[in-house]
């Protein structure tokens, strides 16, 4: 679930094993707020690790890829206005794997 506070300041909770990307990570902040994650910016060797209560300041114009490691909750602060893809709302479970558009359109399950 992704909570906007302001126009440049997100709180983002990730399930264990979910990865948060942000497109452009200069000027970015990112806090951890519970769980713990990992943070990778491409071109970069480094492994940063934030546990619950510690950030990291990214001052690069590269990728950061934030994996969670266990249910996790960031906060990421921006300098400046970004767009930012957000995850599309999980389908709904259709029952029987039939859609209404199928039998609208001359299919049946039978």
């Amino acid at each position: 679930m992704i909570t906007i506070f302001e126009p440049t300041r997100i709180q983002v909770s990730l399930h264990e094993g979910t990865v948060f990307a942000v497109p452009d990570a200069a000027g970015v902040t990112i806090e951890c707020r519970s769980g713990s994650v990992w943070i990778t910016l491409d071109n970069d060797r480094r492994d940063i690790v934030l546990a619950a209560g510690a950030r990291f300041d990214c001052g690069v114009h590269q990728r950061a890829l934030v994996s969670a490691l266990d249910d996790a909750c960031i906060a990421v602060s921006f300098d400046r206005p970004v767009s930012l893809a957000l995850p599309a709302p999980a389908a709904p479970a259709r029952r029987g794997g039939w859609s209404w558009r199928a039998v609208t359109h001359g299919m049946s399950p039978a």
